[in-house]
């Protein structure tokens, strides 16, 4: 009868940090780290001490005095008394709104093109062709100042003032002029917070509704309704909402209250909407083409194997050909929705103020605290850049394939 012995135990010693090949690699990764660790303290030393022979130093008390200029949209309370910290937080969140915005809305014209792209009908894909390769081979700052005259074309508000004030106004709601589109705002009172509370519940219930749809459909092959879902999502804000006594109001625009310009309502600027319209069809034609090759990666014998099987074409693409296909198609996405947060930049040109514009811009020509000013833009975009990085790289790892 035979034994098996274990192998017996090495000690440690120096000389395994090179030729074994366990700790070979982590002992190159570290000599890597101290180098660039080394590098960087060299660059900051030298950019120190440049700065003191020239009477110069690194502060960032520039940021407690008054900005002295006006922005033309905030989403904070702001004055042109405000200090340059608040400046650079309007620009912060406007960067992040239309970057937000552009996401949405290049990933919603990126999956929609990416599926008609591979349509049966001729004209539409061809259509779908054209729109990628023209916007995908043209630079992004060209698409935002077209887009930016085109939406500067639009009627004066005049028109809205006339005799017949209600001629321009689309659908009653919305007023789309050379300044951009003034629409509805919602008017926030007492309570309600706990209906926004209510939507979010609303949303979660939701989300674990369809996952129960689908862990049910695939682990015993019964497919429970869908409708729940609706119920679940709107019923909770809308019961809140009554009981409450409606504390969310909407302001309409008014075209009759002034002679000179519209009143009411939430006005979204032209620099906001040429931006936000140039990212985001030039970054879904990129999209577009991620979303085909995602679906292309997928084996057309499972498609014709769930067809076979009954299943309707909306069914076979949401459950057989999509799940597979976001392996492929979430990685590349990452670096589009980055692309996007860096490309909001080109805001300056314009008039969007932004955070390049207002901190990287009128801050630094105001105060002349250029190394400060371009420091706080990189630490910016660095940490929102992984931020966006680590989100979606976790919903990447919940859509990865999974070994049993």
């Amino acid at each position: 009868m035979s034994t098996i012995s274990e192998p017996p135990r090495t000690t440690f010693h120096p000389a395994m940090l090179i030729n074994d090949t366990r700790y070979r690699g982590l002992t190159f990764q570290f000599v890597a780290l101290v180098l660039i660790i080394v590098f960087m303290a060299f660059l900051g030393m030298n950019l120190v001490n440049n700065l003191a022979l020239a009477g110069l130093n690194i502060s960032f008390d520039f940021l407690g005095e008054p900005a002295n200029y006006d922005i033309n949209q905030a989403l904070i309370p702001y004055s042109s008394r405000s200090t340059h910290l608040r400046a650079a937080i309007v620009g912060l969140l406007n960067t992040l709104l239309v970057a937000f915005m552009a996401c949405i809305t290049a990933t919603i014209i990126g999956v929609f093109a990416g599926v008609l792209r591979l349509s049966k009908n001729w004209l539409v894909r061809k259509l779908m062709s054209v729109y990628v390769e023209a916007f995908r081979n043209v630079p992004v700052l060209i698409w935002i100042l077209m887009i930016g005259t085109i939406v500067q074309q639009g009627p004066s508000p005049r028109v809205y003032l006339g005799e017949d004030p209600e001629r321009g106004l689309f659908l009653g709601l919305f007023a789309f002029t050379n300044r951009g589109i003034t629409a509805p705002a919602p008017v926030f009172g007492p309570g309600s917070l706990w209906v926004v509370l209510a939507l979010v519940t609303g949303i979660v219930g939701a989300i674990l509704w369809r996952r129960h749809v689908r862990k049910t459909l695939y682990a015993s092959g019964r497919l429970l309704p869908n409708w729940p879902i609706f119920l679940i999502l709107l019923l909770p804000p809308v019961i809140v909402f009554l009981l409450l006594g409606r504390p969310i109001g909407v302001d309409m625009p008014d075209v009759l209250a002034n002679r000179f310009n519209i009143q009411g309502g939430i006005e979204l600027q032209r620099p906001l909407i040429a931006l936000w319209l140039a990212l985001s069809v030039y970054t879904g034609a990129f999209i577009a083409e991620n979303v085909r090759a995602g679906i292309l990666s997928v084996s057309r014998g499972q498609t014709e194997a769930a067809a076979s099987l009954g299943f309707r074409p909306n069914r076979i693409m949401n459950l057989v050909i999509l799940p597979q296909a976001l392996r492929v198609i979430i990685p590349p996405l990452i670096s589009q929705y980055l692309n996007i947060t860096k490309n909001s930049s080109l805001a300056i040109a314009v008039g969007y103020a932004d955070i390049t514009a207002t901190l990287g811009g009128i801050t630094l020509n105001q105060t002349g605290r250029a190394i400060e000013s371009i420091l706080l833009l990189m630490l910016f975009y660095l940490v929102v850049s992984l931020l966006i990085s680590a989100v979606m790289n976790i919903y990447n790892s919940s859509v990865a394939l999974k070994e049993r």
